[in-house]
């Protein structure tokens, strides 16, 4: 048996996206891979037999095939294709043999929805010419996406086409955006989806959702300003919509709701449920809420102590009953008809395909049964306060007695770690296959305890949740188990954000490896693609310059920092700009403090998920060796 080694990250096949055949028997999902020569991610659909009579299968090839739907009566499988040099196309592919054939063509298609009947899809493309020499004009805020840069005049609408091909018709139009949906009705005869059309939708945001006719003509508004849409599913009779979403914006759950389809105020299902719904988003586990096969409940994902399990509740409203999930599994897509298909990682495995409980796939196994994982122990911690503190420690049973401990800090702040394994931050298997533990803390603000500690860092960033980890450090070292000298802080995103914090306002690290990092939150406030709501909810809704967001900005303490420190920042990063990095790092510098910089060109804000796999291996390396060099001669 061996440790991960990073090159591992190219023998990765990792599994999303299951949906069960109307009939039961097949489930298609997508497997995504990395490519070293190409230094790329590539995507295809795959098949499985939902009893496992068969090994899966591969039914396309890429390089960008996403997003598989079944037709109604399971004789077609569309999927959206891109990287074949065309423009991304949505194709339909005959389950009986033969080529796929394209139905439209368009610039970033979304997911495709049948008509109950199989005749059309609807689907979201964007639209809208750009001249990359133009000027460009700015009249709201929001002007710019994480991952797409300038938004300029592109807008996203909704079409709908005949599912054997031929001209697309543009069903919404207007300086909006549409974000959730389209969703047919039972009876096919409706459309329904969300968007943001207020004038000053930047100050006031809101998702309302809105129901249109397939053919053409106006469209109908079912929700009003505040509330927000996430999800949009129809009960069975075509009456009401379920709505995944929030009653106005604030820092809270996501929840479950039920509104008239021709318009009324949402109604809660589970109001007594303190969990978080979670719809599905990179970095963010879950799936969109669907109707149980009789129509007579809603099944969702939520989060519970880091884990996103499946949950189902009456159509009606009730108290939701957990369908499938434990502290070992981790949710990453569901798929409901006569069978349930899910995605799901444990201790043992990043992702497999189970139906109905049953494992359908050995994805890691089949590349990797050579490679030793150590599992993370669970545990709990205790603050200052009395409020325990989940997290998790990873070393060998051999480790040393006072060795060296990488302390890792999940972003969001609203994010969470889990107990399984995680490809995303392999230098955890690295470090400990080298004699060092690593903890994983779930402080205040993370997800899956309930929305008084999910929302209880916001207005305090770095002081409400401060004591959380350094208790948990002091307690590590009482035992033995850490060595107070050599002690490293790393994370990124918000996680950089409280690396930067904690190695500026206690000198008691060896090094820090902030990533992705705010560390003025002024300026972020102006800079980043979401920074009016960062001043708005996340620091307390104070302004940008007053007193409260100084003193929530790491910054303000860098005289404090000691620690030889290594910032890792995507270039083209949007929602923590690059010029956070470069304040960080020249405040540093000013102070002869040992820093270095490493920006990543092109690289968004999600690269260490989604980017270049070259990238996302050479952060893991640089982030090992400089915790390793800098913990030397310390013991």
């Amino acid at each position: 048996m061996r440790s991960f080694d990073l090159e591992d990250i190219y023998a990765f096949r990792l599994p999303s996206d299951p949906q069960v055949s109307p009939d039961g028997s097949l489930v298609a999902f997508v497997i995504t891979t990395a490519h070293k020569d190409e230094d790329e991610n590539r995507s295809a659909i795959w098949i499985v037999d939902a009893d496992g009579d068969a090994p899966p299968r591969q039914v396309t090839h890429g390089p960008q095939d996403s997003a598989p739907r079944w037709s109604p009566d399971g004789s077609r499988l569309a999927f959206v294709a891109g990287g074949r040099g065309d423009g991304v196309g949505l194709r339909v592919l005959p389950m009986a043999g033969g080529e796929s054939i394209t139905a439209a063509t368009g610039r970033s298609i979304g997911s495709p929805a049948w008509s109950p009947d199989g005749a059309r899809l609807a689907y979201c493309a964007v639209v809208g010419e750009v001249d990359p020499k133009a000027p460009v004009v700015v009249r709201r805020l929001g002007f710019k996406a994480d991952g797409a840069g300038l938004i300029r005049e592109l807008r996203r609408h909704v079409f709908v086409v005949a599912a054997g091909g031929g001209e697309s018709r543009q069903l919404t139009e207007g300086d909006f955006t549409v974000s959730v949906g389209p969703e047919w009705s039972p009876d096919g005869t409706r459309l329904a989806w969300a968007a943001s059309t207020e004038a000053d939708r930047d100050l006031e945001p809101a998702l309302s959702i809105f129901v249109s006719d397939p053919d053409g003509g106006a469209p109908k508004r079912v929700t009003e300003p505040p509330s927000l849409a996430s999800s949009i599913t129809w009960t069975a009779d075509g009456a009401s919509l379920i709505v995944a979403g929030a009653e106005r914006r604030a820092v809270g759950h996501t929840r479950l709701f039920s509104v008239a389809a021709d318009g009324g105020t949402l109604a809660p299902l589970a109001p007594e449920f303190d969990r978080n719904v979670m719809v599905g988003a990179p970095g963010y586990p879950g799936a969109r809420p669907q109707l149980s096969p009789d129509g007579s409940t809603v099944v969702f994902c939520a989060r519970d102590e880091g884990c996103t399990h499946v949950y189902e509740v009456p159509v009606a409203g009730g108290a939701p009953t957990k369908v499938l999930g434990d502290a070992s599994l981790n949710i990453g897509g569901v798929s409901v008809g006569s069978r349930v298909a899910v995605v799901a990682g444990t201790p043992a495995t990043p992702g497999e395909v189970y139906v109905d409980g049953q494992s359908r796939t050995s994805l890691f196994a089949d590349e990797l049964a050579d490679v030793e994982i150590v599992a993370p122990q669970s545990r709990m911690f205790m603050a200052p306060d009395g409020t325990a503190i989940h997290g998790w420690v990873m070393r060998r049973p051999d480790a040393p007695t006072l060795g060296p401990l990488l302390l890792d800090i999940h972003g969001g702040p609203h994010n969470s770690w889990n107990g399984n394994v995680d490809v995303l931050h392999l230098y955890h298997q690295g470090l400990v296959a080298l004699g060092w533990t690593v903890l994983i803390l779930n402080p205040r603000g993370s997800d899956g305890y309930g929305e008084a500690f999910y929302a209880a860092v916001s207005g305090g960033w770095g002081t409400s949740d401060e004591a959380d980890f350094l208790s948990a450090l002091d307690e590590l070292v009482a035992e033995g188990v850490a060595d107070p000298a050599r002690l490293v802080v790393t994370g990124y995103s918000y996680g950089g954000f409280m690396s930067c914090w904690l190695s500026a306002r206690h000198d008691r690290f060896a090094a820090a490896i902030p990533g992705g990092i705010p560390v003025n939150l002024t300026s972020m406030t102006g800079t980043a693609d979401l920074g009016s709501y960062l001043a708005e909810l996340e620091v307390g809704g104070l302004a940008p310059g007053a007193p409260g967001m100084i003193e929530c900005s790491p910054l303000t303490y860098v005289d404090g920092v000691r620690a030889p420190t290594l910032i890792l920042h995507g270039e083209s990063d949007d929602r923590c700009p690059v010029s956070q990095a470069e304040e960080w790092f020249s405040a540093l510098r000013l102070r002869r403090v040992e820093v270095e910089l490493v920006r990543y060109p092109g690289a968004s804000h999600l690269f260490i998920a989604l980017g270049r796999p070259s990238h996302r291996i050479d952060y893991c390396r640089r982030l090992t060796e400089w915790a390793i060099d800098h913990t030397k001669g310390n013991d």
